[in-house]
């Protein structure tokens, strides 16, 4: 009996969504730690506790699990940090404690970024394409700076929610604490909402009630 054979004839669980939840969130930490090339069915299985033929049944094979795996990551992204009528200070608040409290999600993207270079999902397009929408937007209601392209207003903020949770070792020890000590962490929080709500603010005569004035 071949591999294929053996996988169409093995028996489904009971709870096959549950099954499924335990192989996703195994692959996400062993995508997370190795990679796409350097994760292993093996582990993946072991670490969910589950037959691994069952994977080849659920995803199909290895490029289609990362591939899931990206896909449950950006749509639990999404969904708690949401853009609200632009307001970039809040997302920016949002995002950096989704990835402080899910640093798996920014190492599947670095993953993503060195393994697939120029490779992009289309739920990953469609989710930025909305954010830079509706910072256009408000841009256009003069209740962010339009001074930048909305475009690039947004990488700027992404790259800031992120800039001390990916900083140099060298650069964290500057400061001559733990850099993820709740202190330091609460401080540069401030400082990114600050910093965002600078560059984001409308410029003096752009408020829509500064015509009034």
């Amino acid at each position: 009996m071949d591999t294929n054979e053996a996988v169409s004839r093995s028996p489904r669980p009971r709870n096959s969504a549950a099954t499924k939840e335990l192989l996703l969130t195994a692959a996400t930490a062993e995508f997370a730690e190795f990679g796409l090339a350097g994760a292993r069915i093996d582990r993946i299985a072991e670490r969910a506790g589950a037959n691994k033929r069952l994977l080849y049944v659920y995803f199909g094979d290895k490029d289609q699990l990362f591939e899931a795996a990206l896909h449950q990551q950006i749509g639990k992204l999404a969904q708690e940090t949401p853009l609200v009528d632009g307001d970039l200070v809040a997302y920016a608040a949002a995002r950096f404690d989704f990835m402080l409290a899910h640093p798996e999600t920014a190492r599947l993207a670095a993953w993503l970024r060195f393994e697939r270079h120029g490779h992009s999902t289309q739920t990953e397009i469609d989710s930025y394409r909305s954010k830079v929408d509706a910072i256009a937007a408000a841009q256009r209601e003069g209740r962010v700076n339009d001074s930048i392209p909305a475009v690039d207003l947004f990488a700027m903020v992404l790259r800031l929610t992120e800039s001390w949770l990916d900083a140099p070792p060298a650069l964290a020890a500057v400061t001559g604490t733990d850099p993820r000590s709740a202190h330091r962490l609460a401080e540069h929080r401030a400082a990114l909402l600050e910093a965002t709500r600078r560059i984001t603010a409308p410029r003096t005569g752009d408020r829509p009630d500064d015509a009034d004035a």
